[in-house]
């Protein structure tokens, strides 16, 4: 906010190597002021009087001690690395005066308004020069705008080129002056300012030409910054060089004229050599699908106008590194396998969440962002298959009636849902007859999860699952164990994140932290955990998803430390999955074809997903210590019926 730089005239004092503006002229009445001070002439001083009571509807220059301009906001990943800027038409950055390179403020004086420190809103001198002009060219072809016009023309005002327009800033220029110092006028223009590039603001306009902040303007740079007032596309140092670096000599050729600097110092910045940057107001994400959803959920809390106004620094949970690493396992996969399965839409999602606080650390929602930029991972919904048998066996173990060696039949049956019969049947069609809960889990027999998801309860499965951190709508039909339903990757990481944590559950996010451009705390995303599920119930399901990595569907996905997980494939191979973790890591893989066509014949979560989320896995986890799970022997056994 502008109201930061109040006070802060005794700290900005010019320096011996600064010229001295005359601070510390008198505020008077604006009619002595218009009378004696500021014109010398009883029939000018009249007509701007005269104006002034024309003028009684104009704003209340006293608002701008809470103004606050658009401002651009900052992504940055869990280190504090840039990932994208955020803004509508202004690309800003709020700096306070002592923020600014000393030559800035003195060039843009110079070619500006050179007498401002001494004027108090309006230079009757500059009047004078512009009513001859415009009087021998018969319209408006000269300017008379002090700084402080200046400002209040680019806040107030329209930019139509008007004699009541003119007369308008000179009122509201005239106001300003007696609310607020020279420092704060002169800081709320630096930072208003048009440079050109959709850059507002001498902080942002500096990062942009000479990728450097606004306290480090060498006198070169300074002067080729203020030349571009005037015109900034005429002067874009980008595309019209030549023009810039001539008008760059103009301004220093007036800062020498001034006596403010020396003809050396004038004709050292001229030799200097200008080693420009590049474009920074719509340059695009570096983690594309980490600030989509980054927004989206900035959106939910806070509204599109906040982001996109707000100057907000956004700190979110994932690491770049790790980010890419998973982006680069994606598409590596997706060379792999495209031209061996089937159908042309072949794609894959990848998302982690970190068990210990429910922050999201991978999210891949595609093969190629430029390509399409649905976010898989968020977006779309799909039948998880197999994966979503650990939410049965949760349930049945709560309950106090089931521990893993439960022995359960695996043959043909028949049960009624709602108005029909449902047949459900093993992948390969075969049985096992009687079966520990652990064997069917190893080897993904369908019928045992859902003989036992309908003695438990299809809606106790659903509650649990809801507990885990599945938003998705769930049906209570028979065939739910099976993973029927439609569900997101980042539904099936939150859950297993949960199982991973032994039962402890955050609201899962992307954001860590919020401040405003000031250093605000505007959000603050440290979990707070709950325990939403039975201890041993959780221990109890992680022992079985380690046996099915150990030597079941899910081997391929073996880390060589202790690790839980389930494949998943649907019918006739339309989706496949495996979602696994490990005490500090849970992530997601899915494979489909956008337009749900089967992948192939044989095509399993075990054999295409499992590797997958090895591949990323053992890179994301290698600094990681390893650590156990807990054994379900250290808590109590629920008692059946609670």
């Amino acid at each position: 906010m502008f109201s930061s730089t109040i006070g802060q005239s005794k700290k900005n004092q010019p320096t011996a190597s600064e010229p001295t503006f005359g601070k510390g002229v008198i505020k008077i009445a604006a009619g002595t002021v218009l009378g004696v001070g500021l014109l010398g002439s009883a029939a000018i001083a009249g007509g701007l009087v005269g104006l002034a009571i024309s003028f009684r509807n104009l704003p209340d220059v006293r608002s701008l001690k809470t103004y606050v301009p658009a401002q651009t906001s900052y992504v940055y990943d869990v280190k504090g690395r840039d990932l994208l800027s955020l803004h509508d038409e202004a690309h800003r950055k709020i700096v306070s005066l002592d923020q600014i390179s000393p030559d800035l403020k003195r060039a843009v004086m110079a070619i500006e308004d050179s007498s401002f420190y001494s004027h108090q809103g309006i230079n009757p001198n500059s009047i004078g020069r512009a009513v001859l002009a415009n009087f021998k060219s018969g319209g408006i072809s000269e300017g008379a705008s002090t700084l402080t016009m200046q400002l209040v023309k680019n806040i107030f005002l329209s930019k139509k080129r008007v004699v009541t327009r003119k007369a308008a800033e000179a009122v509201l220029a005239i106001r300003v002056e007696q609310v607020f110092d020279k420092d704060q006028i002169l800081s709320m223009y630096l930072n208003n300012i048009y440079w050109g590039n959709n850059n507002y603001g001498i902080q942002t306009a500096s990062e942009t030409y000479f990728k450097k902040p606004a306290s480090k303007l060498n006198l070169a740079e300074s002067a080729m910054l203020a030349g571009m007032i005037q015109a900034p596309e005429d002067y874009n140092p980008f595309h019209q060089y030549k023009a810039a670096k001539e008008r760059q000599e103009v301004v220093l050729d007036r800062m020498q004229y001034l006596g403010w600097i020396t003809p050396a110092e004038a004709e050292a910045a001229k030799k200097t050599k200008i080693i420009l940057g590049e474009p920074t107001a719509w340059r695009g994400s570096k983690l594309p699908y980490v600030t989509d959803t980054v927004i989206k959920e900035i959106k939910d809390r806070f509204g599109d106008e906040t982001l996109r106004k707000g100057g907000l620094r956004i700190q979110t949970t994932v690491d770049y590194d790790i980010q890419k690493k998973g982006e680069a396992v994606v598409q590596n996969a997706y060379k792999r396998l495209r031209g061996g399965l089937k159908g042309k839409n072949l794609q894959l999602a990848l998302v982690s969440v970190d068990p210990r606080t429910h922050f999201i650390k991978t999210i891949v929602g595609g093969v190629d962002y430029e390509k399409s930029q649905l976010n898989r991972a968020l977006q779309s919904r799909r039948q998880p298959g197999s994966s979503f048998k650990p939410f049965v066996y949760y349930t049945a173990f709560a309950s106090g009636k089931y521990t893993p060696d439960s022995v359960v039949q695996d043959g043909p049956i028949r049960i009624r849902d709602g108005s029909i019969f449902y047949s459900p049947k093993n992948y390969g069609g075969s049985y096992s007859g009687a079966m520990s809960i652990r064997s069917a889990v190893i080897s993904s027999q369908n019928i045992p999860a859902v003989v036992i998801g309908n003695k438990v309860g299809i809606s106790k499965v659903i509650e649990a699952s809801r507990r885990m951190g599945i938003k998705s709508p769930l049906q209570a039909v028979a065939s739910l164990p099976l993973g029927s339903v439609d569900v997101t990757p980042i539904d099936m990481a939150t859950a297993y994140a949960t199982l991973a944590s032994n039962g402890w559950y955050s609201e899962p996010t992307i954001i860590l932290r919020i401040t405003d451009s000031q250093g605000n705390v505007l959000l603050d995303n440290t979990p707070k955990p709950q325990l939403v599920l039975d201890p041993w119930a959780a221990a109890s399901t992680s022992s079985v998803l380690t046996s099915v990595v150990n030597g079941g569907t899910g081997k391929a996905a073996y880390l060589g430390r202790p690790t839980a997980g389930k494949t998943g494939t649907t019918d006739n191979e339309r989706n496949v999955w495996f979602v696994g973790y490990v005490p500090q890591l849970a992530t997601a893989v899915w494979l489909g074809n956008d337009n749900n066509a089967p992948l192939g014949k044989g095509i399993t979560g075990g054999h295409y997903a499992a590797p997958i989320w090895r591949s990323f896995m053992s890179q994301a986890v290698k600094d990681l210590p390893v650590e156990y799970f807990p054994a379900a022997s250290k808590f109590p056994r629920p008692k059946p019926g609670k």
